[in-house]
């Protein structure tokens, strides 16, 4: 089965943002996502609002729904949120820890010592019957302890596979994932995968760890959408996401 691509859609927010009108339209991103390629749509609603809005999230939640396309929504452990997810039914909340003044997300949850925010939680979510995920270190040792928190995903934090790209360092932390990721299916549960994914380093992850099920792409997809068109972006991070050999736009 092909990695799923869910582009992330904050960046195409904080553009709109930084005019404070309506122009670029996170509507009219994703339905041309939607169009070329993507399996859904991913928001990250922080509590500064800083890039996505509430009514971003009831927009895309509906044209998602509308399409028959997934919409996974993330964020931290606050009540508007878990509530916002329940009001909308999400097809996926992904709970990612949140540390006060990051530019973006840095770590995952540390299980079982955070068992007790992340348990009630996934429990309240699931029985509303929304997919629940949780956004983790690479670190096979933690599975279990992730699992017993009932847990439906992971999904692996990626930032460090995506930083060792041509450095001797790739091979053990490609390793690390692909272990993380056996361990997770040993334990019941799918996985995801997140963060600094970009057109160069996709195709080996998703060839290399065929338990994958699912990956958040957003800055490095709207970055090379400025240099390729936003449909074109998608279409070659969908091939990407297929293991294909894609060719990345020069930046620098």
């Amino acid at each position: 089965m092909a990695l799923a691509l869910s582009v992330n859609l904050n960046k195409v927010c904080l553009l709109r943002n930084s005019r404070g009108g309506t122009n670029p339209s996170p509507r009219v991103a994703g339905a041309t996502c939607l169009d070329h390629g993507a399996y859904g749509l991913t928001l990250h609603w922080r509590a500064d609002n800083r890039h996505t809005r509430q009514s971003d999230v009831r927009e895309l939640r509906a044209l998602c729904a509308d399409r028959g396309k997934e919409f996974n929504l993330e964020g931290d452990d606050r009540e508007e949120l878990i509530a916002l997810a329940e009001e909308l039914a999400v097809t996926q909340f992904t709970l990612v820890p949140v540390t006060p003044g990051e530019i973006t997300s840095d770590h995952g949850w540390d299980l079982p010592r955070q068992h007790a925010i992340v348990a009630p939680i996934v429990a309240r979510l699931k029985a509303r019957r929304i997919r629940t995920a949780v956004f983790v270190d690479p670190n096979p040792d933690m599975m279990a302890h992730v699992a017993a928190a009932g847990v439906d995903r992971v999904e692996i934090y990626t930032e460090p596979y995506a930083a060792a790209w041509g450095t001797p360092k790739l091979v053990g932390e490609l390793d690390r994932v692909k272990r993380t990721a056996e361990a997770a299916v040993a334990h019941g549960m799918k996985v995801n995968c997140g963060h600094d994914l970009d057109l160069r380093n996709t195709p080996l992850l998703a060839r290399s760890v065929p338990e994958l099920a699912e990956a958040s792409i957003g800055h490095a997809l709207l970055a090379d959408a400025l240099y390729l068109g936003l449909a074109e972006a998608v279409a070659r991070y969908a091939r990407a996401c297929r293991g294909e050999a894609v060719d990345a736009p020069v930046t620098r």
